[in-house]
């Protein structure tokens, strides 16, 4: 139980890290808009162009580095739900016994 309280809080802290690093990411650039939990103009909209590597070269690198930041949110997010669910049943363990 000490063990994932302090991954929790291990994974509390990184997932503010990364967190701030995808709103730096955003601020870079008015055309990433303030979305944190969806990779905006990633996905085909019907009518619209996507901006191509050809395009814009320097958009489409921070993008996909924004992108990749956000891939490792969502990880560090999934892990950390599982640990605090460890953690939870071990607490309710802790106190039914």
């Amino acid at each position: 139980m000490v063990i994932s309280g302090l991954l929790l809080i291990i994974f509390y802290i990184s997932h503010t890290y990364i967190v701030a690093w995808i709103n730096f990411y955003n601020n870079q650039d008015e055309r990433f808009g303030n979305s944190l939990w969806r990779w905006t103009y990633d996905y085909k909209v019907i009518g619209k162009r996507d901006v191509s590597d050809l395009d814009d070269i320097s958009f489409v690198r921070k993008r996909r580095i924004r992108n990749r930041t956000i891939t490792f949110m969502y990880c560090n997010f999934f892990i950390g739900f599982f640990v605090l669910m460890s953690f939870v049943s071990n607490l309710l363990i802790l106190i039914l016994q």
